[in-house]
């Protein structure tokens, strides 16, 4: 894809779907910080955000069920009625049917006013596009809204980068109204973004690219959790692009150098960057990042500090 048809490709003034990934917080003992979780959605829902749970970046891959279900109940009782939120369906890890498998989760999700957003599994790794697209439409099948997932291996060994056959069979299923692209590749999500304007224009691509949050700008829309360090950043930066407004160059720049910061090597601990941002903005009680979860230097405070002047808090 060459640079003039790229610079093509700008949406100016387009309105933008924004969704924030949310961080799961801890206590200073350990607990999750359930008040601290709800007050947060809050903001992001007040902010023009729609709230993602039980993603990456709250620790779905660490969490036991009981630990997911909570978490869905915590959300529905924090935003109000009619929120509509986003929730992951994972299932590494688990033995049986994967039809079955999935649909339990999105059906609890579903009963919770949750859009389900369905995360890969190794399972299906090495099956053919046909395989994969049959198994995704009976997963789906008869639910009124699904979004399918493609996650970078540098984010989690389940993740997979489909080949273009089975993205078109996936766009295929009517169930499925978008899908979340985190290769952190602009080139590949810019032809994901061509595929999609030619096979099926209302499908929605939402960025995961955290290293390219102006994705935005060729016809992305996002779901980051780079988001939920600074969802009203994010939503006035949204806000700039859809006005034309020169402004919102700096805000993006800001933006991306925080997530420039946060998503280096290796990239799970951006979740403790995260829990550091938020913790020196007296959102949640402490820094405290999943047990399991890789942790930042001593260090990280005062470079996250640098990035929240740049962005006037």
């Amino acid at each position: 894809m060459k640079v003039g048809s790229i610079v093509q490709r700008q949406q100016l003034g387009r309105k933008v779907q924004g969704i924030a990934a949310a961080l799961l917080p801890f206590e200073a003992d350990g607990r999750i910080a359930v008040e601290a979780f709800q007050n947060h959605l809050r903001a992001t829902h007040r902010a023009g955000l729609m709230n993602a749970v039980n993603m990456d970046t709250g620790y779905v891959n660490y969490l036991s069920d009981s630990e997911k279900q909570d978490v869905l109940r915590w959300t529905k009782e924090a935003l109000e009625k009619n929120v509509p939120f986003v929730a992951g369906a994972y299932i590494e890890g688990r033995t049986g049917d994967i039809v079955k498998l999935y649909r339990t989760q999105m059906d609890a999700i579903v009963a919770r006013g949750g859009i389900p957003i369905l995360f890969q599994t190794s399972r299906l790794h090495g099956k053919s596009s046909t395989e994969k697209a049959t198994t995704y439409a009976a997963m789906c099948r008869g639910y009124p809204h699904v979004l399918a997932f493609e996650l970078g291996q540098m984010f989690g060994p389940n993740g997979e980068i489909f080949d273009e056959e089975t993205f078109r069979r996936l766009m295929d299923i009517s169930e499925i109204k978008g899908m979340k692209h985190s290769s952190l590749d602009r080139l590949i999500e810019l032809e994901r973004l061509a595929v999609r304007d030619a096979h099926r224009p209302d499908f929605r691509i939402y960025t995961g690219n955290d290293l390219g949050i102006n994705m935005i700008e060729y016809g992305s829309d996002y779901l980051l959790g780079l988001a939920t360090f600074a969802p009203e950043k994010f939503a006035e930066r949204d806000r700039l692009w859809q006005a034309d407004d020169p402004a919102y160059y700096a805000l993006s720049d800001a933006l991306q150098y925080l997530g420039n910061v946060a998503f280096r090597e290796p990239v799970p601990a951006y979740k403790h960057s995260a829990a550091v941002f938020l913790h020196l903005a007296s959102r949640i009680p402490s820094d405290l990042t999943h047990p399991k979860n890789p942790r930042r230097p001593a260090w990280e405070a005062e470079i996250l500090r640098d990035c929240a002047r740049r962005l006037g808090y």
